[in-house]
């Protein structure tokens, strides 16, 4: 079993410098769907540039990344420019790490938590037990499926700042399933600080850390250090910057959406063709959809804080201003852990077809609309709204799973209603 998991990071580290040092290279690092203009590379090296010539870095249109990922980004260009393949990939293969890390905790919590609740559990529930060897398998499957899916290959070979939004979104995990209060508050704030959205992970977090700690500690602890955090942050970065003008060029660009550049997402579409006056309601309501979710699902799911977690990653993916495939692959490469759930899962296959159709057809779409000029902007639109629509899909799909596994482990798996056959159906 070691060799093998040795032969996947290999592999998987193995195909990403190979693609890099491909002519294809190029060719991805342009590609909407990988690139934004939040974590396109290129545009990190233009704000380098600025920022050694001493011209003001965010007075300008292009560069949108925090003034701490400036100072970083400056010293690698500057000192460690020939080995920056390397750096990308190898983010990438402890990403997969990490994440093999939350898969294997969460799975012993399963088994502590199923053999704590034995009792109350049906009779017919046998074949629906976790076993050790299912869940052992499903912690591959999620470093695997993160190295070799094309979502996150590209995206390292992109060399976009997504590699790295993901690498701290690992720990973010990490932390949370291994009980680490002050560094869960404290990764939180980071990944805020970075992309705004996963402000929303504090929600399945606190309620993890409170159930593994049943304390009032495990509530401040998280949230303390999560403000702190977060505000040495901003202090830090307006001394780097001198001044806060950072803010409307990183998070206030996030809000915005001001540069309506074709991406996966659905803003850009929709605000190319919205009257001005109606602009800010809308944009609110794009918004507040990465947001709406967070309470009700947290309600539902409070038994599962990781379930909860991965579904508001997931929304956050397809809602946020401006999306890339390496963020899809991120918390696709989490659902293998939830591979007991499979059987009740219905739409698979038709999900399965929407993403493997909507990834081809989208480069097809945008060249024939850009490059050949023998379609328009719904061509491309279509495509990308279908690819969200699969990714609706399957998030729903799997939290459907999960309450019909739930329902059928305490009741059985035979639903009667009024001596009559039922049916459990989504409302």
């Amino acid at each position: 079993m070691a060799w093998g998991v040795w032969c996947i990071y290999v592999l998987g580290a193995g195909v990403r410098l190979w693609l890099m040092n491909s002519s294809g290279a190029d060719f991805i690092a342009k590609r909407v769907e990988f690139s934004t203009p939040l974590n396109s590379w290129k545009r990190v090296e233009e704000g380098v540039f600025l920022y050694s010539q001493g011209i003001p870095v965010y007075s300008g249109g292009v560069f949108h990344e925090t003034p701490l990922c400036l100072l970083i980004s400056s010293f690698l260009v500057k000192s460690w420019r020939a080995y920056l393949p390397l750096l990308f990939v190898a983010c990438d293969l402890l990403t997969a790490a990490l994440l093999a890390a939350v898969a294997a905790s969460y799975s012993r919590k399963q088994l502590v938590e199923q053999k704590k609740n034995i009792d109350k559990y049906s009779v017919d529930a046998l074949p629906l037990l976790l076993t050790s060897e299912s869940l052992w398998s499903g912690v591959a499957y999620v470093s695997a499926v993160y190295l070799f899916c094309p979502y996150t290959v590209a995206s390292c070979v992109a060399q976009t700042t997504t590699v790295f939004d993901n690498l701290v979104l690992a720990t973010v995990l990490v932390s949370m399933v291994k009980g680490y209060s002050i560094l869960f508050g404290g990764l939180v704030a980071v990944a805020t600080y970075q992309s705004f959205y996963p402000v929303c992970l504090l929600v399945p977090g606190i309620i993890s850390l409170v159930q593994e700690k049943n304390s009032i500690s495990a509530l401040v602890k998280p949230l303390l250090s999560f403000a702190v955090s977060l505000a040495l942050l901003m202090m830090v970065s307006a001394e780097i910057a001198g001044s806060w003008e950072f803010l409307e060029a990183t998070y206030g660009f996030i809000l915005a959406a001001p540069d309506l550049t074709p991406n996966i997402g659905l803003f850009w579409y929709f605000f190319t063709e919205m009257f001005e006056h109606f602009r800010l309601f809308f944009l609110a309501t794009f918004q507040i959809n990465a947001f709406v979710y967070v309470l009700p699902l947290s309600i539902r799911l409070r038994r599962d804080p990781v379930l909860l977690a991965t579904a508001l990653l997931a929304f956050t993916a397809v809602f946020r201003s401006y999306p890339s495939l390496g963020n899809v692959g991120f918390y696709l490469a989490l659902v293998p852990m939830w591979k007991h759930l499979h059987p009740f899962m219905r739409q698979t296959f038709i999900v399965g077809c929407m993403f493997v159709s909507t990834s081809v057809l989208g480069p097809i779409m945008y060249n024939l609309w850009i490059f050949s000029g023998s379609a328009n902007a719904n061509f491309y639109f279509a495509v990308t709204l279908a690819f969200n629509t699969a990714q609706i899909f399957l998030v729903t799909d799997l939290l459907f799973a999960y309450v019909k596994w739930e329902y059928q482990l305490t009741h059985g798996s035979k639903i009667e209603v009024d001596g009559s056959p039922g049916r459990l159906t989504l409302q």
